[in-house]
């Protein structure tokens, strides 16, 4: 099998590069802000994917360590992905679109939920594309209340 390109895997070549982060992630909506600085390596893998390598700083002073891998299916019409991280023993999958200005990924996923009851949530990361050099990561989860809530923003800037 051989699969050719297509104009949706262009637009994920952006993101190939090497990136500082700091991300702002609220872990209870009545806490301050945890402020978390790391790096990430995104490769290409034959021009169908990427897989983005990240080292970040942990509230206890660790190091967590993720993979994101993301691609585009021609035959569902929709980007896809997953999610590995150091810090949980869940495998996040994603399905996404592109929206209309070419700028912003939204990826849908469904997870744990943060209350720990064992229940799972649905989840919404957005990669959004500021520059070149400059990109912005947002993760939501659907609330009780029906509306998507704000949990973490990560800005990434290239370095390479």
């Amino acid at each position: 099998m051989h699969a050719e390109p297509q104009k949706e895997h262009a637009w994920l070549e952006q993101l190939v590069g090497d990136w500082t982060s700091e991300c702002e992630a609220t872990a209870m909506p009545d806490q301050p802000p945890t402020v978390l600085k790391g790096i990430e390596r995104v490769r290409p893998v034959g021009g169908l994917w990427t897989v983005g390598e990240g080292e970040t700083d942990m509230p206890d002073g660790g190091c967590g360590r993720t993979v994101m891998t993301l691609g585009y299916d021609p035959t569902r019409k929709a980007y896809v992905g997953s999610f590995i991280g150091s810090m949980m023993p869940f495998l996040w999958t994603y399905t996404g679109q592109l929206d209309a200005t070419g700028r912003v990924l939204t990826l849908d996923a469904e997870g744990p939920g943060m209350a720990g009851d064992g229940k799972m949530a649905k989840y919404r990361d957005a990669i959004e594309l500021v520059s070149k050099d400059h990109r912005i990561l947002t993760s939501r989860f659907l609330g009780s209340d029906g509306q998507w809530h704000l949990f973490m923003t990560a800005h990434y800037r290239r370095t390479a």
